[in-house]
């Protein structure tokens, strides 16, 4: 795999429907493999990494614009490195039935990095597609980051020591959405729990994604002051432009200290408590409402059975 990046010109646009499908494959895969091993044991299962799954990906392409729309699995023989060719031409068949206008790009596989096989694969679809692209998604989470674990590679043929070899190089991609694909992912982002805790899985996720932007922020502008020191003190030279730079960010943040900001802060700490104190007092409310509700039933019984004064 080459450091640099790709040079063809070409525009990726990658629609999520591809990025929930690869992490779909992954999920099922990895859950079959951890219940077979071992009759599903824990440690077993969270010490043997998942396997990779591999599939193609479909859409088309305009002109340098190529436009990523789906993707289906394939089957691949671990021992030797090769597509199950009858399957992938039957899948093929079936969803050209469906959208006659997409047509195979690439593939797609997962893991932290290019492994040296991954080229064999590539060289098996260029019957396909002469160019065609690799899209890999990275399981592994990282709560520091934000960017998407998804890299594009294409594969461009290099003179290497004298030698043409056919390498890996990353290209740039942006993410395209249409109306369906935006209320969908919305959708799924906020699937409740069928455990009975969803509000407070939900708050919980709410909290942990601004601890982690919070942390994140914290982290860059930690990294913009170390550099301001370290030119103030004649370790870097002076640059203008990353001066004029970080002179705008700056006044993009908010001044913490300045009146207004804790004007507007105790007003949301106050509605926030608002906010308790009348979910506190409904409950209650709920709660005695139950009890009176209780107690009018319990003295309708005694009242019928011996009369009024009787229960009195």
């Amino acid at each position: 795999m080459a450091t640099t990046t790709s040079s063809s010109g070409l525009t990726f646009k990658l629609h999520p429907l591809v990025i929930v499908n690869i992490s779909d494959h992954h999920t099922r895969i990895k859950a079959q493999s951890s219940s077979s091993s071992n009759g599903g044991s824990a440690s077993t299962s969270s010490s043997s990494p998942a396997p990779r799954v591999f599939g193609c990906v479909i859409g088309v392409q305009r002109g340098r614009t190529v436009e990523i729309f789906n993707s289906f699995e394939l089957l691949l023989d671990p021992s030797t490195n090769t597509l199950d060719r009858a399957f992938l031409v039957t899948k093929q068949e079936l969803y050209k039935k469906v959208f006659p206008n997409f047509y195979i790009l690439g593939w797609y596989s997962t893991g932290s990095d290019v492994q040296e096989s991954d080229m064999q694969i590539h060289r098996a679809l260029m019957d396909i597609n002469e160019s065609p692209v690799y899209v890999l998604l990275n399981p592994a989470i990282n709560h520091a980051t934000k960017d998407l674990p998804v890299t594009i590679y294409e594969s461009e043929l290099h003179v290497i020591e004298g030698n043409p070899l056919l390498i890996f190089v990353k290209s740039n991609y942006i993410i395209e959405t249409v109306e369906a694909e935006r209320i969908s992912v919305d959708h799924v982002a906020h699937l409740k729990p069928s455990d009975g805790g969803s509000a407070a899985t939900q708050l919980a996720a709410h909290l942990t994604g601004i601890h982690s932007a919070i942390k994140m922020l914290n982290s860059r502008i930690r990294v913009v002051q170390q550099y301001l020191l370290a030119m103030q003190r004649g370790e870097i030279p002076y640059e203008n432009s990353l001066l004029r730079q970080v002179s705008s960010l700056l006044r993009r943040l908010p001044a913490i200290e300045s009146e207004k900001f804790q004007d507007d802060f105790l007003m949301e700490f106050n509605d926030t408590l608002l906010i308790t104190y009348l979910a506190m007092f409904t409950n209650c409310s709920s709660t005695m409402n139950e009890l009176v509700d209780k107690i009018t039933v319990l003295y309708d019984k005694q009242s019928r059975r011996g009369g009024r004064s009787a229960f009195i």
